[in-house]
């Protein structure tokens, strides 16, 4: 699909699982990272499967993936509103602006409610996977289980962080760590999950450009985020999940219950930040019965 916003123009990748229009409402799944791509969110097809024949649409956001790559892009550029302008550029594209579920994962869990609260009017029901209502509450709790990893663990990260040498192997080994404990439990990640990492690793602009150089250094256009003030606003039906050990710890999804009327929660125990993946069947089960519920009943 061509794509076209004020500053940059190129291609978004989709893939389509299913048949858009031949069975319930379709669901439209949005990636983390900033610029993750779509890879380590494609068990999430399966959701096909749940509610006779729903469609699932996956894409990768510009600027990852297989989308078109910018790196020399005007860093002004990589802002939540291109983002927005981006899905619903794709949603008309596929005929279903008009009716769709959206689940958005960690950064993709952002996004999704940045899309509600500018085209309201489509979006049947919300679903947001392992994130934060601000990057102030995210960097709280990254910093809360930094101080639980082990003390040589903790020194090391301290220690290439002053110099910022942030691709020596050993702060990668330390980093790994804290990705085994809170990201992905399943160790060695799957083939999906380690392409996405691949993929950043090989193109780090938006990333980079966004969030920063780790988890922890939250230093690009991202770093003041915050949804919290206008979450009141959103009245479409709403699930939060998360892993138990998850780095979107309770902390930072908390105000999506406390401001969205009627949102609801559930935490995999044995997860951290890929439910999806870790509790694969638990998680279709949960959110499947969230969409199926939610079918029936028109966007705000």
């Amino acid at each position: 699909m061509a794509f076209s916003a004020p500053g940059l123009a190129g291609t978004t990748w989709y893939r389509v699982t299913g048949e858009l229009g031949a069975g319930p409402p379709p669901l439209v799944v949005l990636h983390g990272g900033p610029g993750a791509a779509h890879d380590y969110c494609l068990s999430m097809a399966n959701l096909a499967g749940v509610g006779e024949g729903r469609a699932v649409v996956h894409y990768d956001q510009i600027g990852c993936g297989r989308s078109s790559h910018h790196p020399d892009a005007d860093p002004a550029v990589w802002k939540p509103e291109l983002f927005v302008a981006e899905l619903q550029q794709l949603v008309e594209h596929l005929g279903i602006a008009e009716d769709f579920h959206l689940l958005g994962q960690s950064w993709g869990g952002m996004l999704a409610p940045e899309y509600v609260l500018a085209h309201p009017a489509g979006v049947r029901s919300l679903t947001i996977c392992d994130s934060p209502a601000s990057m102030e509450l995210w960097l709280q709790a990254a910093n809360l289980l930094r101080a639980e990893l082990p003390e040589e663990v903790q020194q090391t990260l301290t220690r290439y962080e002053a110099s910022g040498d942030y691709d020596d192997p050993a702060y990668l080994a330390a980093m790994q760590v804290f990705y085994d404990a809170h990201v992905c439990r399943v160790v060695p990640n799957p083939p999906e999950v380690a392409a996405t990492f691949a993929q950043i690793e090989a193109e780090p602009t938006v990333y980079h450009t966004m969030n920063g150089p780790t988890e922890f250094h939250v230093v690009g256009s991202m770093k003041d985020w915050t949804i919290v003030d206008r979450l009141p606003a959103i009245s479409v039906p709403t699930l939060v999940v998360s892993g138990a050990h998850d780095e979107a710890m309770p902390l930072v999804w908390q105000p999506f219950l406390d401001a969205i009327r009627g949102s609801r929660s559930h935490v995999f125990p044995a997860s951290s930040h890929m439910p999806h993946v870790e509790e694969h069947e638990a998680f279709l089960e949960v959110v499947g019965g969230f969409l199926a519920e939610h079918d029936g009943q028109a966007g705000a």
